[in-house]
């Protein structure tokens, strides 16, 4: 599994375990879309930035090539196999701090995506607008135009 799909995983269960059930129409104002909005959008490139940052740090690297990295990334948790492709003490130890950066990172992403869904939008409209995006066209499109506009601002 990808660590972007990983990470958008915990993202959906963090939601789903935050959230309750609704019984009634779910009521949010045009302010709460903005601010699911710039939630959305600060944690997309919250994402992007630490794919950014991963990228370089494998990139820059003096230990490994890229090719072997990827290679090793892949078996890292595999002590036969890394025995087999004849990894290096350094080799692991930088896929490892790699992999530790990249935990970490993902976990400080998951603690703001979940205190703005909770303490900026609030949970019961955070929760509205989701299940109302997957089913209003109409909400999918004015918040499709939010995501444009605050695009268009950087």
């Amino acid at each position: 599994m990808s660590s972007q799909r990983a990470l958008s995983l915990i993202f959906l269960l963090a939601i789903a375990t935050a959230g309750y059930a609704q019984t009634s129409k779910p009521a949010f104002t045009d302010e709460d879309l903005k601010k699911y909005a710039i939630t959305m959008d600060s944690i997309k490139d919250m994402q992007e930035s630490l794919n950014e940052n991963i990228t370089t740090m494998v990139q820059k690297n003096t230990v490994m090539p890229v090719t072997r990295y990827n290679e090793l990334f892949k078996i890292i948790n595999d002590s036969t196999k890394l025995v087999a492709a004849s990894a290096k003490v350094e080799e692991i130890a930088f896929v490892k701090e790699v992999a530790k950066k990249r935990a970490d990172e993902s976990a400080r992403i998951t603690a703001t995506f979940q205190s703005m869904a909770k303490e900026y939008v609030g949970l019961k409209a955070f929760n509205a607008i989701k299940k109302s995006l997957a089913t209003d066209t109409a909400l999918k499109e004015k918040y499709d135009a939010l995501t444009k506009e605050l695009d268009a601002e950087g």
